[in-house]
């Protein structure tokens, strides 16, 4: 974690302590402002600096876990950037316009997932845009831009992620609420006119400055790598944890593999015979008897 973490001179050197002009702060970002400078908030690093370790332990666990994380920024000048690291750590991410309903909505945006995968399949070489005609190819290829220009980031995306990135809470409300909403945590870079009670780990710092969310972002970033580097000898281990033994009060001592099969292991079905095919065998029997031959029952009574 300490080769993902930032110093307190790099934060400094990228202007991560300035944030907005006092009349514009947000009363609840008090315990994150070190002093005041001509009309200008100053935030303190130190406690900069520890809400990232957090955030980066979060991060780490969310990966390891098994689940994605999403990258969100719109701003122009820095969409770019968030856009590169997402890319480089193999995250979600969402660089343009947030579309609402994207979580809460999440069956909508499969679909259009989908239809966006068959657009692009379609388009391709030997595809079926072949058998179409100009103009249905062109409103065809419209679609297609259009849904590729929002959702190409999270084209993999299969189920709502489990940890949400924001570069700015207050202008990426909607994306927070609808965060919020479905419980998933959120970790944000969140300067003094935001509020950071709607983040689950804010981060105080400058969000308009470049090289200020370049390093935040960048620290989110390879701290991802590091743990998806990490998965694979997870997963190992729990292979050959496979054979441990677990213990019951009930049952006893038994194989953790055994128990799983036992659960998967299913009681073959009993098929019930047709009245006819009863009917049909009962018939055959008797005529299999030699004729004038006598029923047991018939020569006892």
């Amino acid at each position: 974690m300490s080769d993902t973490q930032p110093t307190i001179e790099a934060l400094l050197a990228a202007g991560v302590h300035f944030g907005h002009q006092t009349r514009r702060w947000n009363p609840k970002m008090r315990r994150f402002i070190f002093a005041e400078r001509n009309g200008i908030h100053i935030i303190d690093l130190q406690k900069t600096l520890r809400q990232l370790e957090v955030a980066q332990k979060l991060v780490r666990d969310v990966v390891l876990r098994g689940d994605s994380v999403l990258f969100v920024c719109t701003k122009a000048q820095v969409a770019g950037i968030v856009k590169q690291e997402a890319d480089r750590c193999g995250a979600m991410y969402i660089t343009e316009r947030w579309l609402g309903g994207l979580l809460t909505n999440f069956q909508t945006v499969k679909k259009q997932l989908r239809r966006m995968k068959e657009l692009e399949a379609g388009s391709a070489e030997g595809g079926e845009w072949e058998n179409y005609t100009k103009k249905e190819r062109l409103m065809m290829t419209r679609e297609k831009d259009k849904l590729s220009k929002y959702l190409s980031g999270i084209r993999s995306l299969t189920r709502t992620p489990g940890l949400m990135f924001v570069v700015d809470a207050k202008k990426e409300k909607i994306a927070v609420a609808e965060a919020n909403k479905l419980g998933i945590p959120i970790i944000s870079i969140v300067d003094t006119n935001a509020d950071p009670d709607l983040i689950t780990v804010p981060i105080a710092g400058n969000d308009d400055a470049i090289r200020s969310v370049e390093l935040i972002t960048k620290a989110i970033a390879e701290t991802i790598a590091e743990a998806r580097r990490e998965a694979p000898v997870r997963e190992e281990s729990d292979d050959v944890a496979e054979g441990a033994m677990t213990y019951s009060s009930e049952r006893g001592t038994e194989a953790a593999g055994d128990r799983g099969d036992e659960r998967r292991r299913r009681r073959p079905r009993r098929r019930r015979a047709k009245p006819e095919a009863i009917a049909a065998h009962l018939k055959g029997a008797e005529g299999e008897g030699e004729p004038g031959e006598a029923a047991p029952d018939a020569t006892d009574e």
